[in-house]
Order: C-alpha cells, then structure tokens, then sequence
C-alpha cells in the first residue's frame, strides 16, 4: 500500500510542534501497518470548516493520478469538520480508489464502522460550531466592556493589558493634525504625502496609501464610537477628533 499524510492546524496560535505531532503518529502507523509513504501533504493555519485549503485540494486533486491508495490523518477531525465536505470528498477519492484512514482512531471495515465514523465526524461538526458560538459568547461580552476584538489596530491608538482603547502620545497627534489639514482643503494624496514624509507608517510598517487615508478619515472610532456587529457604544473609547 501507498499512503500520503495529511495533517493540518487551524489557528496562527497553534505552532509547528502540532504538525510534527501529527505526522510521528501517521508515521509510526503506516510503519506498524508496512504501508509506504510517499509525501506529506500540510495546511496551516486552516480551519477544516472550509474546504478552502491549498494543500488539500492538492491532495484531493493528486488522488486522481492513481499514485496513492491511502491518506493517512491523524483523527478524522484533520481531514473534515463539516459533514457535507466530509462525504463529498470522501466519494471523490472513493472513486479514485483511495480511501481515508484515521491513525488514532480505530474504525472497522463492516456496518459498525460506519456507524462510528459518522459519530466522530458529527462531533467533529458540533465541536466546531460549539466552539465558534463560545468565542462568538465572548467577543460580544469584550464588545460590551469596549474591549478590543482583534483586527487592524488603527494608527493613533495602543491596547493596555486589559484589553482597552488608549490613545498613543506618538502617533495620535498626527490623526488630528490629518483631519484639521482636510477640514481645511488639503486632498487625500497631499495628506497620504505628509504622513509618509512624517515618517507615520501602518501597522505593518509600510508607507501609507490613499486607502489608507480614505479609510482613516471615515473610521468612527476616531470620535470615541466603539463597533462590533450590531453593538454601537458611542464615546466607548477615547475620543482623538473632537
């Protein structure tokens, strides 16, 4: 038999050590089992919610080629955590005669094991939503504290340690000396001009653009008005244009 190995993880918090987990445990499988590797194939940092995974269509795609007969996985949670995916993928390499198979987990072949894979994967699918409503539950309590929620952190503020709006003495200066130059006819790219000659960068220290400048004269927490989804708290942080 010859295998490939996939393994994946799903967030930027998660590091490699989780792959290289992954792949011994697949490893010492197709060893136990004299099953024959021939790559890896590994996506990280992508949900298995969503097909949307470059290494993964790679692999769905080389199964047509007829030059493996197995993917190796660490749990069946690696491979799909949606079950539509999960059986729609599944049918494809089926078709290709190659089949999935869990290192860890222990499926027989008879009517038994299809009962337990469908479990897994169905716990997969409710861990997974599960846990999207719990940090859905808890960036909607930090949006009522005004707390910040993660994204792009606009130019003119920091996050103290409790997760709060400050306003930054080095930059914020030039947030209000940007819209007093605007109020007083200077153009967008006269402002994009100024701020790169200032030395101003954005978050990822690269010079500013003009979208930079449109999205900055239009961003409302610049007033103090705090946004996350449906929750508006105006003066929920602290105000840098009057």
């Amino acid at each position: 038999m010859k295998a490939v190995i996939y393994a994946r993880y799903s967030s930027d918090s998660q590091r490699e050590e989780s792959i290289e987990g992954q792949i011994r445990e697949c490893t010492a499988f197709a060893e136990k089992n004299g099953i024959t590797i021939l790559r890896h194939y590994i996506d990280r940092a992508y949900s298995a919610k969503t097909d949307n995974r470059p290494d993964f269509q790679e692999m769905i795609k080389d199964s047509g080629k007829k030059l493996f007969d197995m993917i190796i996985v660490w749990k069946l949670d690696r491979f799909a955590r949606n079950r539509y995916d999960s059986a729609r993928y599944k049918a494809q390499l089926k078709r290709n005669g190659v089949k999935v198979v869990s290192a860890t987990e222990v499926i027989s072949e008879g009517a038994e094991g299809i009962i337990l894979e469908s479990v897994l994967e169905g716990y997969a699918e409710y861990y997974s939503a599960d846990l999207s409503e719990k940090v859905i539950r808890g960036k909607k309590e930090n949006a009522l504290k005004c707390k910040f929620n993660g994204g792009t952190l606009p130019i003119g503020y920091v996050i103290d340690e409790e997760q709060h709006f400050q306003i930054d003495p080095l930059t914020a200066p030039f947030i209000l000396e940007v819209f007093k130059k605007y109020d007083k006819g200077a153009t967008m790219k006269d402002l994009r001009d100024w701020l790169n000659e200032s030395g101003v960068r954005n978050t990822r220290g690269q010079p500013l653009n003009y979208n930079s400048i449109q999205h900055m004269l239009s961003n409302r927490r610049y007033i103090g008005e705090y946004r996350y989804r449906d929750i508006i708290i105006p003066d929920g942080i602290p105000a840098i244009v009057p």
